[in-house]
C-alpha cells in the first residue's frame, strides 16, 4: 500500500540532498526528502567549507585574481583521473555561480583571507588555501590562490551551512520525512525506478532514537567505543519500533545517502588499507545508497579511493619540518593538502611517517599555535608539543628511537640542507618560504602495533613549568653550539624532536613499549 506520493524523492538530508531537493522544488516539483536520522549527514561533521574559485565574490573582494581556466589547471593535476575532464571543466566554470547560489539560500560567507597555511582557519579568517594550490609543482601550472570558502560562523561552520540549507528547503516547500531508513528502490517491469520502500520509526521510541543517534555522531565520533554502543541501541530501535512505508516517485529518486565508511565489509573489500583509521562519517554512511543504486543497474567506480587526512598544521611552523618514512626517505612536500599527505603515507609508505623538527620550529610552533588554531586543533597541537614528543640530541638517536633507517635519514636531511644552503629547489619541490635548514619530522604512528624499542622515558610528558625562562635558556644554550652533519650546519641542544600520532586523523595516542 502506498503511504505517500511525490514527484521527486530525495534519499539523504545532508548538504547534497538539501541542494537537490531545493532545485527540484524551485522547478515546480513536489519533493519528499527522506533521512534515516534527523538530517545533517556528514555535512554536520564537516567544517562548513566550500571549495570554489574562478572568480567568486569573496575572491574579488579580497583582491584575489582567479579564473576558471587557472582553477582547472590546478585541479587537473590534483585530482588525476577521479573525474572526467568534462565534469571537471564544468565544475570550474560553474564554481563561482554555485557559491552565489548557496548565498541566495542564506549561507553566509566572508572574504577575510587567512595569511598562513592551515588545515582550517581560526575565527578571524574565512578564505584560505584549503588545498595544494601553493605547493611545489602546482604553483607552476597556475598562480596560487585561496579557494577554501568557510561559511561565516564561530568554531566549525557546519551548523551555519546546514541550517541555512535546511531552512531554504523548507521555504521551498520540501517535505521532510526523518527517522526513516530506505531499504530498497522499487522498479517497474521496464527497470525504471518508481519509488522506495522504507521503515519509519514510530511511537514513543522516536525520541530515544533521535537522541541516541545524535550522541552517536558527536561526541561518539571521537570516542569509537561509545559510538558503537550507542549505535547498537539505535539499530535495536530500528528493528523493533518501525513501520514499513512505500513511497511512489512520479518523476524519479535522487540518492544522496553518503559513502560507506561505516560499512566494515565494504571497507574490507574495497579499501582495506584504510580500516585502521578513525571513521569520519555517520552511521548513515553504510554504503546503502551505493548498494541500492547498483542493485537496479547503476554503475560504481573508484570505491578504492578513500580520503585519509593527515594535517600537520596548525601550527604553520610545522611546515618547516620534513616527513620521512621508515627508510628515512622523504614522503611528500609537507605543504600539500592533508588528504594528499595521508594518501602518500598509506598507499606508498605503509601507513607510517615521522615529522622531524628542530628547536627553532618547536619554539615557533609554541609561539604561534594559540593564534592560529581552533580549540579542537589545539588539542592535537598540545599533544604533539608535549606527550607526543620524543627528543634526542643526535640524528642517530632520533633514528634509533623511531625505528628509522639512520643512513637514509642522514642522507635525506643532508640533501635537504644542501639545497637550502645553496638556494636551490627543495628535493620534494616544497616552496622556498616553507624551507629551512635542518628540519626534521613528526612521527605518525604506523597503523598497527607500536614501534618496538620505545620506552616510556623516550616520551616527554610535559613542558617545563617556567616556559618563558625555558625558551630563553634554550636559545642561549644554542649559541655557538653547532655540529656539522654531512656538510650542513645544524643546531644542537634538543636538535631533533620526534612527534608521534596516528596517520589517519582523529585518534591520537602516546606510543609506549
Amino acid at each position: 500500500m502506498d503511504n505517500d506520493v511525490a514527484d521527486v524523492v530525495v534519499v539523504g538530508f545532508g548538504a547534497a540532498g538539501a541542494c537537490a531537493a531545493i532545485e527540484a522544488a524551485n522547478a515546480g516539483a513536489d519533493v519528499l526528502l527522506i533521512d534515516r536520522f534527523s538530517g545533517g549527514g556528514a555535512t554536520a561533521l564537516s567544517g562548513g567549507v566550500i571549495y570554489a574559485g574562478g572568480g567568486t565574490n569573496q575572491q574579488r573582494t579580497a583582491g584575489v585574481d582567479d579564473t576558471p581556466d587557472a582553477m582547472y589547471a590546478y585541479l587537473e593535476r590534483e585530482v588525476g583521473d577521479v573525474v572526467s575532464p568534462e565534469t571537471l571543466r564544468a565544475f570550474c566554470k560553474d564554481s563561482a555561480d554555485s557559491l552565489t547560489w548557496l548565498e541566495q539560500q542564506g549561507v553566509p560567507f566572508d572574504a577575510t583571507p587567512c595569511p598562513y597555511k592551515t588545515s582550517y582557519p581560526n575565527n578571524e579568517f574565512y578564505l584560505y588555501y584549503s588545498g595544494s594550490e601553493a605547493s611545489g609543482g602546482f604553483r607552476d601550472v597556475a598562480p596560487p590562490v585561496p579557494r577554501g570558502h568557510r561559511a561565516h560562523g564561530r568554531g566549525t561552520s557546519e551548523k551555519v551551512l546546514f541550517s541555512a540549507l535546511a531552512e531554504a528547503a523548507r521555504r521551498a516547500g520540501v517535505r521532510v520525512l526523518p527517522q526513516t531508513r530506505v531499504r530498497r528502490l522499487l522498479t517497474d517491469d521496464d527497470g525504471r525506478v518508481t519509488g522506495v520502500e522504507a521503515d519509519t520509526v514510530r511511537g514513543p521510541a522516536r525520541r530515544a532514537h533521535r537522541r541516541l543517534a545524535k550522541l552517536a555522531v558527536k561526541p561518539g565520533l571521537y570516542v569509537p567505543g561509545l559510538r558503537k554502543q550507542l549505535q547498537r541501541q539505535v539499530d535495536g530501535i530500528e528493528r523493533t519500533s518501525t513501520e514499513s512505508t512505500t513511497i511512489t516517485a512520479r518523476s524519479g529518486v535522487v540518492i544522496a545517502a553518503g559513502g560507506f565508511v561505516a560499512n566494515r565489509q565494504m571497507m574490507r573489500e574495497h579499501a582495506p588499507r584504510y580500516r585502521g583509521g578513525l571513521a569520519l562519517g555517520t552511521a548513515g554512511d553504510d554504503g546503502s545508497g551505493i548498494t541500492m543504486g547498483h542493485d537496479v543497474g547503476g554503475d560504481v567506480a573508484h570505491l578504492d579511493r578513500v580520503s585519509a587526512w593527515r594535517f600537520i598544521t596548525p601550527p604553520s611552523a610545522f611546515l618547516g619540518g620534513l616527513i620521512v618514512d621508515a627508510q628515512g626517505a622523504r614522503v611528500i612536500d609537507e605543504s600539500r593538502y592533508g588528504a594528499a599527505i595521508g594518501d602518500a603515507l598509506i598507499t606508498r609508505h605503509n601507513g607510517s611517517g615521522w615529522l622531524l623538527v628542530d628547536d627553532d620550529v618547536i619554539a615557533a610552533a609554541r609561539r604561534t599555535v594559540r593564534g592560529e588554531a581552533q580549540w579542537f586543533q589545539l588539542l592535537q597541537a598540545w599533544y604533539l608539543l608535549s606527550r607526543g614528543r620524543v627528543r634526542d640530541r643526535t640524528l642517530a638517536g632520533v633514528a634509533a628511537r623511531a625505528g628509522v633507517d639512520p643512513t637514509g635519514l642522514a642522507a635525506t636531511v643532508a640533501a635537504h640542507n644542501a639545497a637550502a644552503e645553496a638556494g636551490e629547489p627543495d628535493p620534494m619541490g616544497k616552496p622556498a618560504e616553507f624551507v629551512r635548514l635542518a628540519s626534521a619530522v613528526l612521527a605518525h604512528r604506523r597503523l598497527g602495533a607500536a614501534q618496538p624499542g620505545l620506552s616510556v622515558s623516550d616520551v616527554d610528558p610535559r613542558r617545563p613549568r617556567r616556559r618563558r625562562g625555558h625558551r630563553r635558556g634554550a636559545a642561549a644554550g644554542r649559541r655557538g653550539r653547532r655540529r656539522s652533519l654531512r656538510g650542513g650546519q645544524v643546531r644542537c641542544g634538543n636538535l631533533f624532536s620526534l612527534l608521534r600520532q596516528r596517520v589517519v586523523a582523529g585518534r591520537l595516542r602516546v606510543l609506549r613499549a
